[in-house]
């Protein structure tokens, strides 16, 4: 992960026995600081794959198909009637004709 400017420097300043050896001088003169992240980071491009890949195949083992015109939607045929859940970034929207069959999913 790099950091730059302000950030690095306020790190710095925060614990400057850890972190000022890390804080290099760019040759424009911006402060900059390379980390290595041991977990990923919420708004990170591998945190919405991994978050995708993990929800996705969670939703497959329950029977779920991924609909092939939007990768963030599938369905599952319940009770005669179309189970939807379709997401962005984290936020899921769930619908089927018989509000029942939400709240079993959701238990």
């Amino acid at each position: 992960m790099r950091i730059d400017g302000t950030m690095a420097e306020l790190l710095a300043q925060g614990d400057p026995k850890l972190y000022r050896k890390h804080v290099i001088t760019t040759r424009k003169g911006k402060k900059v600081m390379f980390a290595e992240t041991k977990k990923t980071m919420y708004g990170t491009l591998n945190v919405s794959l991994l978050f995708w890949l993990k929800l996705s195949g969670s939703l497959e083992k329950l029977g779920f198909k991924m609909n092939p015109y939007d990768w963030y939607c599938m369905n599952k045929m319940v009770d005669g009637n179309q189970l939807t859940i379709l997401w962005h970034v984290n936020n899921l929207q769930i619908s089927h004709m018989d509000s029942s069959v939400v709240s079993g999913l959701l238990k």
